[in-house]
């Protein structure tokens, strides 16, 4: 997402057994890993990378989390360069890229030009965006809920808005009552708001919402309503109305399968940049939240399992990600487009391992069923509508105190020894 260091988080899924519970670590599921010693070869370059997330990771609101510093002088040079790949993979998209570069060199003590973020809002390029504020002022009388908020006089907006053609949602909104209002306004007037409620228009315009977090940790010893509280609000009050489902032409961030892929990308540029030859083959996903964190990375780790299993994997990948699509004879865009999933595609990674620390959302004291029938089953799968829950997917491989201790852990998993 930025160009700074590489932060991303690395989830596992899909291997069968449930570990022991350690005091301070959980090894592999299904399995033990050899640290160094007894004569095994030390590696001076890595062939693996780290998925770092941020919030309950490294900092919790502004505070940084002490261990995150410790952590991070392991993973520099003398120049403050990285000796491993590194990506940040957040789903706090409510800052620019330079701006939480910024902030995670001054908490971590890394020169910002080695931030490299997988996810932040940027510049995206829309040519009319039309924000709340803006519909709030063309059109006054559709926020009534707070009355010192309404204007007394009312005047003709001189503002021309054009008709909405999408809906993206990037992170929960300030005034929740007045994003609900508005954005139903826009669902049911197939993008113009100032019109009556036409319930016949349905499927709705477009909408892609970016971070699905039930809930994230801040300074409150509790964690807080997130983004994915905020669309629980709205899909349930579109059903509510219509009767009928909110749909998502997208959902991107984690625990998206396109997030890691777009990770791991970043993390072979990156490799790529220092002219390290050795392929990276593991992928160390570092996160606090069981929902997003581990979920979305044991969900990549299936997807690359499955990959990797397959011959033609290749084109198989390519039609995965462009959605089955098919055509006799490729447009410019096309060939841009499948250039672009050829990028992604081509990973050389053939695991993402899922690290959860105890820094954040996770609390150890709370264990997930194991059977899917549990009355429980609803009240712990804190993900998003339409992520099914798999006890599978929400169990990490390592369990770790902080991601200092996850950096120790993984360097000795892959007797990492760096110059």
């Amino acid at each position: 997402m930025r160009r700074a260091l590489p932060l991303v988080a690395l989830l596992r899924g899909g291997a069968a057994g449930r570990a022991a519970r350690l005091p301070a670590f959980r090894g592999l599921r299904g399995g033990t890993a050899a640290a160094g010693g007894g004569g095994t070869e030390l590696n001076v370059l890595p062939s693996f990378g780290f998925l770092f997330d941020i919030d309950g990771v490294l900092v919790r609101g502004k505070t940084p989390i002490p261990a995150a510093k410790t952590a991070f002088q392991k993973l520099v040079n003398s120049q403050g360069q990285f000796l491993v790949p590194v990506v940040f993979v957040t789903n706090a998209g409510d800052c620019l890229r330079q701006k939480k570069a910024d902030q995670l060199s001054h908490i971590l003590g890394v020169p910002n030009e080695f931030c490299i973020l997988n996810w932040c809002s940027p510049s995206l390029g829309f040519s009319q965006p039309v924000t709340i504020e803006m519909l709030r002022e063309k059109y006054p009388l559709l926020d009534v809920v707070d009355h010192d908020r309404a204007p007394d006089v009312l005047y003709p907006s001189a503002v021309e808005l054009p008709k909405i053609e999408a809906i993206v949602l990037f992170g929960e909104p300030v005034r929740w009552e007045t994003n609900l209002q508005l954005i139903i306004d826009v669902l049911l007037t197939s993008g113009y708001p100032g019109n009556p409620y036409h319930h016949e228009s349905y499927p709705h315009i477009p909408v892609l919402a970016c971070n699905m977090d039930l809930m994230w940790v801040a300074e409150a010893q509790s964690p807080r309503f997130g983004h994915g509280t905020f669309m629980v609000c709205l899909e349930n009050i579109y059903k509510k109305i219509t009767g009928k489902d909110l749909k998502y032409e997208a959902l991107m961030g984690k625990p998206s399968e396109l997030t890691y892929q777009y990770a791991d990308y970043l993390i072979r540029a990156q490799a790529a940049e220092r002219q390290w030859k050795q392929p990276i083959q593991t992928l160390y996903a570092v996160g606090d939240n069981l929902m997003t964190d581990v979920y979305g990375a044991n969900l990549y780790n299936r997807f690359l399992e499955e990959k990797n299993s397959r011959k033609g994997s290749k084109t198989w990948i390519q039609a995965k990600v462009a959605g089955g699509r098919g055509s006799a004879a490729l447009s410019q865009d096309d060939e841009i487009g499948n250039s672009w999933e050829n990028e992604l595609a081509s990973s050389s990674a053939t695991h993402c391992r899922s690290v959860l620390v105890c820094t954040g959302v996770y609390n150890p004291h709370t264990e997930v069923p194991l059977d899917t029938k549990e009355s429980r089953t609803e009240m712990v799968f804190h993900g998003h509508r339409d992520f099914r829950f798999d006890p599978g997917l929400v169990e990490p491989d390592h369990v770790v105190p902080d991601v200092n201790a996850a950096v120790d852990l993984i360097f000795q998993l892959e007797n990492f020894a760096p110059n």
